[in-house]
C-alpha cells in the first residue's frame, strides 16, 4: 500500500484522501486544526507546522508528500523534503511564498502578465504606482488568499493608508486589466513527462473569492485552448513538476492570455472534475505522485460548479435537482469561507444554465451569493 502525506487537512486534503481510497492508498495530514475536514476521512498528525518532532512523525513510513495549502513555512518545507519525495518540489513551492518571485518568474519563461512593481518599502510605493498607474491592486508579497492580503487603490491619497491597512510589509502592485473573462487551465504531470490537460474552465469571482465555474468553458477557440495549454506546458517543464498544476488567467478582449498566478496543487476551479471528468484532479494528482499512469482529463458532458459560502443551506432543494452533487466539508460556517460545493451537470448548454441557475437562486437566499457567470 502507497502511503501519501498531505501538508494540509482542509476540504482539498480531504478530496485528495477520498480519492485515495478506491486506489488503496492510504493518506496521512499534518494539520494543526483538530477538527480539520481531512482528519474525518484520513489519518491526522495535529500539531503546529513548526513542530519538527510532529513533522518527523507525520514523515515516518510516507512513500511521498504532496501540499494542499500554500504559504507553508519554508523551513517546514525543506525539512520535510528532506525525509521523504515532495512533490510537486521545492522550486514550485516556492514561487507561492512570495508573488513577486512568482511574477518574475512567469515573466522569465515568456508568460505575460498584468504589469507589476515591487514596492518592498512605504517610500517605493509612490514610484511603483507610477510605473503601474491607477487604479493599482496593492498585494501582500507573502500570505495572501481567496481575496485576503489584497486591496484595490484609486487614488494616490489612499496609498499610505490602505498599504498600511495590509499590513505595512513588502508590497507587490499591480495593474487592473480589463479582461473579457477569467479561465483556469489545469494540468497534470506525471514523474515520467506525460502530460495532460483538462478543458478550460471559466471562473466567476467576488471580492478575491471564486463564486461559480463552467467546464468546459463555452466559446473557446482552438487558439485560446492552445495557448492555455502551452502555457501550463512550459511551466510543468520548467519546474520538472510532477502533480496536478494549475494557471489561473485573464482572457483578454483581443483574445490575448495573462497569466494571474499559478497554484502548485490541487484547486478549486478543478472541484467539477470530480464528477464532470472522466478522471478527477484529486485521483490524477494521486497518480502523479504515486508513479501510477495518469487517467483521462476529458469532459463528461457539461459542469457548473458554486461554491457554499458563508452559512449552510436548506440540502432538499439542491438534492432534488437532476444531476446535481452536493459536496459539505465539515467546517464550522463564517462570513467568507467555503463551506462546501455543488455541482451540476448536463449534456447541453442550455439545460446547465438551467440547473445552475436554480442552485444559485437557492443559494442567494442563505449564503454570499451572486450572479453566474
Amino acid at each position: 500500500m502507497m502511503r501519501v502525506g498531505i501538508l494540509g487537512g482542509g476540504q482539498l486534503g480531504r478530496m485528495l484522501a477520498l480519492a485515495a481510497q478506491p486506489l488503496g492508498i492510504h493518506c496521512r495530514v499534518f494539520d494543526p486544526e483538530p477538527g480539520c475536514p481531512a482528519a474525518a476521512v484520513a489519518e491526522h498528525v495535529c500539531a503546529p507546522y513548526d513542530d519538527r518532532d510532529a513533522l518527523a512523525r507525520f514523515a515516518d513510513g510516507l512513500d511521498v508528500a504532496t501540499c494542499e495549502i500554500e504559504g507553508l513555512p519554508p523551513a517546514t518545507l525543506a525539512a520535510l523534503a528532506a525525509r521523504v519525495p515532495l512533490r510537486p518540489g521545492l522550486p514550485a513551492l516556492a514561487l507561492k511564498q512570495d508573488r513577486l518571485s512568482e511574477k518574475r518568474y512567469l515573466r522569465a519563461h515568456g508568460l505575460a502578465t498584468a504589469p507589476f512593481a515591487s514596492a518592498a518599502s512605504p517610500a517605493e510605493l509612490g514610484g511603483a504606482l507610477a510605473a503601474v498607474g491607477l487604479p493599482a491592486i496593492l498585494k501582500r508579497r507573502e500570505r495572501g488568499y481567496d481575496g485576503r492580503g489584497q486591496a484595490l487603490l484609486r487614488t494616490h491619497d489612499a496609498a499610505a493608508a490602505t498599504a498600511a491597512a495590509l499590513g505595512g510589509g513588502p508590497l507587490l502592485a499591480e495593474a487592473v486589466v480589463e479582461f473579457a473573462r477569467e479561465l483556469s487551465v489545469i494540468a497534470v504531470r506525471s514523474a515520467e513527462g506525460e502530460i495532460r490537460t483538462y478543458p478550460l474552465t471559466e471562473n466567476l469571482h467576488e471580492d478575491g473569492i471564486l463564486r461559480c465555474a463552467v467546464a468546459p468553458a463555452p466559446a473557446v477557440t482552438a487558439a485560446l485552448r492552445d495557448a492555455a495549454a502551452e502555457t501550463a506546458r512550459r511551466l510543468l517543464v520548467a519546474l520538472d513538476y510532477v502533480g496536478v498544476l494549475v494557471v489561473e488567467l485573464f482572457a483578454l478582449h483581443d483574445g490575448r492570455l495573462l497569466v494571474n498566478e499559478i497554484a502548485p496543487r490541487v484547486h478549486n476551479s478543478g472541484h467539477w472534475t470530480i464528477e464532470g471528468a472522466e478522471t478527477s484532479q484529486f485521483e490524477n494528482h494521486l497518480r502523479a505522485l504515486c508513479g501510477l499512469p495518469l487517467g483521462s482529463t476529458a469532459a463528461i458532458g457539461s459542469s457548473f460548479l458554486v461554491n457554499i459560502i458563508g452559512a449552510p443551506p436548506a440540502l432538499d432543494p439542491i438534492l432534488r435537482l437532476p444531476d446535481t452533487h452536493l459536496h459539505l466539508y465539515g467546517k464550522t460556517p463564517r462570513p467568507g469561507r467555503k463551506i462546501g460545493h455543488v455541482t451540476a451537470r448536463a449534456l447541453d448548454e442550455r439545460h446547465l444554465r438551467q440547473r445552475g441557475q436554480a442552485i444559485v437562486r437557492h443559494l442567494s437566499t442563505t449564503n454570499e451569493h451572486g450572479r453566474m457567470p
